[in-house]
């Protein structure tokens, strides 16, 4: 974590000195005069919508990735790099998440700030999947996720240290909510282990598994540009035959296809299985709904997997 802070300040003293170069001195920015909140632009949402709840009136923010979207495949559209241009600072989860995004983000950090907050995990609570590639999907860790969350709030920090004390409080506020969304989960624990298997489109729930023990099927890789095969979904099925999987799930911002697929599959080898529900993996819900934020989509999902997997309990 000091690494990552240390990290943060080279890039925040980078990006101050070419802004002083770049400027004229004898002009007044509105960030200077303090009248205008701080302009910071995200990839996705989840990081997004809880710093807009952290900076408050302070910062404005500004995702480029809404519902829907998939951060695999997303290429910054020509309105994106106007966006990038205009922000004071811009946070990206990394971790290869952006795949398409990475030489922007590295041809920007030379002139204003840039974090990944993927940067700020350690490296040994970091997955991989078989070919050693790192697991971007943090977000579902709630534990790694505070800690991506408290990277991003002590950039804000350094950027406007007069408000120093108002983001810590506020992010302090936020966290308590996080160990209550952390407490409703413990509720996946009473699901039947032979059932406490997460069937989903992509790999994108590997944490979320690690953290509430649940084994987790993705029909794809820990990217979506990986390909599904007719193997894949017949290994799938028999696991599901197997541990007599009640039900599996579609992912908002992933076709539907390949689970389809596999129910079908099932049904035609005599297996009854269902559709348990849509999960928020690598998006979240629209704006102004519960889903639209990172503590509401969390929830949506441990109520859904919670109710589909649980079947045949009472």
């Amino acid at each position: 974590m000091k690494d990552a802070i240390k990290k943060i300040q080279m890039i925040m003293l980078l990006g101050f000195a070419f802004a002083l170069v770049a400027c004229d001195p004898s002009e007044e920015t509105a960030n200077e005069t303090g009248t205008d909140p701080l302009n910071v632009v995200t990839t996705i949402a989840q990081i997004g919508e809880p710093l807009s709840v952290i900076g408050g009136d302070y910062i404005h923010v500004e995702s480029l990735m809404g519902p829907s979207v998939d951060p695999h495949l997303y290429s910054p559209t020509q309105s994106d790099m106007s966006k990038i241009g205009d922000a004071d600072l811009i946070i990206y989860n990394g971790l290869n998440l952006e795949a398409n995004m990475v030489e922007v983000f590295d041809a920007i950090s030379e002139t204003k700030p840039v974090l990944a907050v993927g940067d700020a995990i350690n490296e040994k609570d970091l997955l991989t999947d078989e070919e050693g590639s790192i697991d971007p999907h943090i977000w579902f860790d709630l534990d790694l996720w505070q800690e991506a969350l408290d990277s991003a709030v002590e950039a804000l920090k350094i950027y406007q240290p007069e408000y120093a004390d108002y983001f810590e409080a506020n992010k302090q506020e936020y966290f308590a909510e996080l160990a209550e969304v952390k407490q409703e989960a413990e509720k996946l624990a009473d699901i039947p282990t032979s059932q406490r298997i997460l069937v989903t489109a992509h790999d994108a729930f590997g944490y979320f598994g690690r953290m509430h023990d649940m084994e987790v099927i993705g029909l794809q890789g820990l990217s979506t540009n990986s390909e599904i095969g007719i193997s894949d979904i017949n290994q799938t099925i028999a696991i599901i035959k197997e541990h007599q999987v009640p039900a599996i799930f579609v992912e908002s911002s992933i076709n539907p296809n390949a689970i389809e697929a596999v129910i079908a599959g099932a049904e035609n080898e005599g297996i009854s299985l269902k559709l348990g529900g849509q999960l928020y993996s690598d998006a979240m819900g629209e704006a102004g709904t519960e889903e639209g934020s990172y503590l509401g989509m969390y929830r949506h999902n441990i109520e859904t997997i919670y109710h589909a997997l649980s079947e045949g309990m009472e």
